[in-house]
């Protein structure tokens, strides 16, 4: 069952501010003038305004902050190894691609555009309770190409450099031995993996306008827009920028202090 954070958050939000709006329109005064008539002692205020009066104010800056700030999200699988590790707490910039509306997510300001190789959190296409995260390989009007495991946008070849092999700690020791190369997306250069004898979709793709075709960095182990499609600009949540914490249940002492600080990109 998904759960939205975001509906939650502003229900919550509405309905304590409400009751301590109308409290202090319609009953606070009332209370103060029968605490004066029966010897200057005031009331006690009723439970649920003092739970509002409280709330309202942590609820409301939750909101703002995670509607227009960042938010955090958690990497539960490989599809973005090694950039991110199962285990990974990042945090997403959520105004850098325009600030939008919570719950109703519609655009209100212009901030900034997408770019290519970043690491976008959006909402699956089809499936928009599941947020995914992976890296942005094609923009609107890009033809983009992946064959022999090597991706060609617009006719270019995005150069490949081998580094090594990969070894992975805990959950991520899965993908130990595969490829470890750098690929450069006109000047982004980030790590990715390759499984070898492991084959992935190939094909070539046109991006629409308003749209975008993603990749997880984990190549031959990733569903992405080579097997679900293009992902819509309105789905878009924001840009992962740094990971603040790693907790792995299959590593000793579970917190990777190492991973905490890392920059995404």
């Amino acid at each position: 069952m998904n759960i939205d954070f975001a509906l939650i958050l502003v229900v919550l939000s509405a309905v304590s501010g409400l009751v301590w709006l109308l409290d202090a329109l319609f009953f606070a005064a009332g209370r103060k003038k029968a605490a004066e008539l029966e010897g200057g002692e005031e009331y006690r205020e009723p439970a649920v305004v003092e739970y509002s009066k409280s709330f309202f104010p942590v609820l409301f800056i939750i909101l703002l902050i995670r509607s227009f700030l960042v938010e955090p999200f958690t990497i539960p699988s490989s599809s973005m190894v090694p950039s991110l590790l199962i285990g990974d707490f990042i945090l997403v910039n959520k105004f850098s691609y325009g600030l939008r509306l919570p719950v109703a997510n519609t655009k209100v300001l212009e901030v900034g555009e997408p770019e290519r190789g970043d690491v976008v959190v959006f909402r699956k296409p089809r499936d928009e309770g599941v947020n995914y995260v992976k890296r942005l390989i094609g923009l609107p009007g890009d033809t983009v190409t992946y064959q022999n495991k090597q991706i060609w946008i617009n006719g270019q070849p995005m150069a490949l450099q081998p580094v090594g092999r990969y070894v992975g700690q805990g959950s991520n020791a899965e993908s130990t031995g595969a490829a470890l190369l750098m690929e450069n997306l006109d000047g982004v250069e980030h790590q990715l993996l390759q499984m070898g004898l492991r084959r992935s979709p190939e094909g070539t793709w046109s991006v629409p306008e308003g749209h975008y075709f993603v990749m997880g960095d984990n190549r031959d182990n990733s569903e992405d827009s080579r097997v679900w499609g293009m992902v819509p600009e309105g789905n878009l949540v924001g840009k992962a920028f740094f990971v603040w914490m790693h907790w792995d249940w299959k590593l000793s002492g579970f917190v990777s202090w190492s991973r905490i600080g890392t920059k995404v990109g």
